[in-house]
């Protein structure tokens, strides 16, 4: 018989090459058609609801910022109730609370024009999205190895991003002109549905079944310790204002760049969703990539440099651009792909923020995704209170300025040392 020590390992699969953890390659083939039936709107929603009559441009910011709320509160319970319940049970509601008041929105409020009704819908489906995506993030913060965290974070942005703004408002610039933005939104729905039963049925990895607090602990400390955490450990509360920053221009810019980029640059609909969809493919590449460098260069400087840097320089492109050059689609493009590639450099802090705690990782990912949250009603907020008083120009300058300061912020979220065997 051959000697153990001579025995070569088993070769790897083009999935493992590839960082992705193979028990959890479903979850991200979910999470993709998720985010896609989930993004469909997110191109069009604010200027269809103006149009419609249903809200105004001073109204229809407190629709997302409400909206918003209700993501940031879901955000943060992914990973609480992923230590009570286990990962996969937080993304099955989170699927079911999707599917009940997407379609409580279609019938009820955007169907007949019912501003009351669109917003406390919309509101309610808020909470859905953030408990499956975040939920299967939790899923992997624990399942992965640590040696390749940062790889597999970076394919679970690259599903999330794709879908949500790259290929969902694609898909919407397609579907639009043949069935009309209503029946789009309806399409949304089905693409969620199978998004969402891909991803809970293909996945048996064992971990993320079952809770991932340890048994007997009460339930109360365990939601209170995704709190307590941020001054047990005080650089993961700084991660949670990095991770805000991090998208909440981005959730600004889904408020009021559709109705700028057309009404006062003088783009059609479908140019402005392709130039959204442009924007998002250059980020899920580039999720990919600043996951790697990440890995090799560092997560900290990856997200202070290529991440708040970038952002600062390219948030401000993608004004001077289109007010200096008017409608000139390949330079707005090339902004927008910028724009997208740097906003990918803050991928690495989804690894960095659960090896700041590592004996805490659930607590740690729920204040990551406190902060994921909290910035779709942050961005949106700042829109509404300074888009339509002090103009566009204002409301960049203030989120160039926030990512400036999230660089610095992001120097300071160095990981503890090991300490030696």
């Amino acid at each position: 018989m051959q000697a153990a020590d001579t025995l070569e390992p088993p070769p790897r699969s083009l999935i493992d090459r590839l960082g992705i953890h193979p028990p959890l390659v479903w979850g991200y083939v979910g999470l993709l058609l998720f985010m896609i039936g989930d993004g469909v709107e997110a191109g069009y929603l604010s200027k269809y609801l103006v149009d419609r009559n249903i809200a105004t441009e001073d109204s229809v910011g407190l629709v997302f910022t409400a909206y918003g709320l209700a993501v940031a509160l879901a955000a943060w319970l992914s990973g609480a109730l992923s230590d009570l319940w286990g990962p996969r049970q937080v993304m099955a509601v989170g699927l079911a609370i999707w599917i009940a008041f997407e379609v409580g929105l279609l019938v009820l409020g955007i169907g007949p024009g019912n501003y009351a009704l669109t917003m406390v819908m919309y509101t309610l489906r808020g909470l859905g999205y953030p408990l499956f995506a975040y939920g299967f993030l939790v899923w992997i913060s624990v399942a992965a190895p640590d040696r390749r965290l940062g790889t597999a974070v970076g394919w679970f942005w690259f599903a999330f991003t794709g879908g949500l703004l790259a290929l969902g408002p694609l898909a919407a610039s397609l579907a639009i002109p043949q069935i009309g933005p209503m029946q789009t939104l309806w399409l949304s729905l089905g693409l969620v549905v199978i998004g969402g039963l891909i991803a809970l049925l293909g996945l048996q990895e064992p971990i993320g079944k079952r809770r991932l607090a340890p048994a007997g602990e009460h339930p109360v400390r365990t939601l209170l310790s995704s709190i307590s955490i941020a001054w047990r450990h005080p650089k993961t509360a700084i991660g949670c204002i990095v991770r805000i920053i991090n998208t909440a221009p981005q959730n600004g810019f889904l408020v009021f760049m559709p109705i700028y980029f057309t009404k006062t640059i003088g783009f059609t609909q479908e140019q402005w969703l392709q130039m959204l969809s442009f924007m998002f493919i250059s980020n899920v590449i580039w999720n990919l990539l600043f996951g790697i460098i990440g890995d090799k260069l560092g997560w900290r400087q990856t997200v202070a440099f290529c991440g708040g840097l970038g952002c600062t320089i390219t948030t401000l492109l993608l004004y001077y651009v289109p007010t200096t050059q008017g409608a000139n689609y390949p330079l707005c493009v090339l902004a927008a792909v910028l724009y997208g590639a740097t906003l990918a450099g803050y991928v690495p802090l989804s690894a960095l923020m659960p090896s700041l705690a590592p004996e805490s990782k659930g607590a740690a990912m729920s204040l990551l995704n406190l902060g994921a949250g909290a910035s779709n009603w942050v961005g949106p907020a700042i829109v509404s209170l300074f888009w339509t008083r002090y103009g566009v120009g204002t409301v960049m300058w203030i989120f160039a300025i926030l990512y400036i300061i999230s660089a610095v912020l992001a120097l300071f979220l160095k990981l503890p040392e090991r300490k030696p065997a």
